[in-house]
């Protein structure tokens, strides 16, 4: 499906690694704020019941603040759930056979720092194409690093939406949105940030 985005509503959102005893409450208010226009449900840890009990209860929060709800990995889970689509890593299924799980739902794919790559997930009707990371990170360990100027090449061969993502934060999120990303996708700042609490933190994105 082809993606509208909503510029004020620039945040692409990923779950922290550990759901904490505070974190509905704190997911409640970040999305409240109106700059969230999707959440990535990304539990490499927990068991199949445990995402999916998560999962219901993020979708509900989700779908009460205008977001858009998405599994990372597993379109079955996204299916189950009834999510709004699912993130694809390389690794995973191809966009073609998560289509005829999913349907005509979103369909995201990383593409690292390769243009190549790019172009085959432009082929496949990819939702939105991902590419990073662009600045260090301790959310994942990362094998690519992207630069800035991939963004402009790929805004130059298609209308695809962009997501960037790797190490976003307050001091380098402006330089990315400046340079053709459409939506920044960030999860430590938001949830392991030791000066900002996740509301204050996703506040200073103006």
């Amino acid at each position: 499906m082809s993606l509208k985005i909503n510029k004020k509503k620039f945040i692409y959102l990923i779950s922290p690694n550990n759901i904490y005893t505070k974190f509905y409450k704190d997911l409640e208010e970040v999305l409240n704020t109106g700059k969230v226009g999707f959440f990535q449900l990304r539990l490499k840890k927990y068991s199949l019941k445990n995402k999916i009990f998560i999962g219901k209860k993020i979708n509900q929060i989700c779908r009460k603040n205008g977001v858009k709800f998405l599994v990372n990995d597993d379109p079955i889970l996204s299916k189950k759930l009834n999510a709004d689509g699912c993130h694809l890593g390389q690794k995973d299924m191809s966009i073609m056979e998560a289509r005829k799980i999913v349907g005509n739902k979103i369909i995201g794919i990383t593409c690292h720092n390769s243009i190549k790559l790019a172009k085959t997930a432009i082929k496949e009707k990819a939702s939105y194409i991902a590419f990073g990371a662009f600045f260090s990170t301790t959310t994942k360990k990362t094998k690519f690093n992207a630069s800035i100027k991939i963004l402009n090449k790929v805004k130059k061969l298609t209308k695809t939406p962009i997501v960037a993502i790797g190490g976003i934060n307050f001091n380098n999120y402006k330089k990315l949105l400046l340079n053709n990303a459409n939506l920044l996708a960030i999860s430590g700042y938001v949830w392991n940030n030791k000066k900002y609490k996740p509301l204050e933190a996703i506040k200073k994105l103006k």
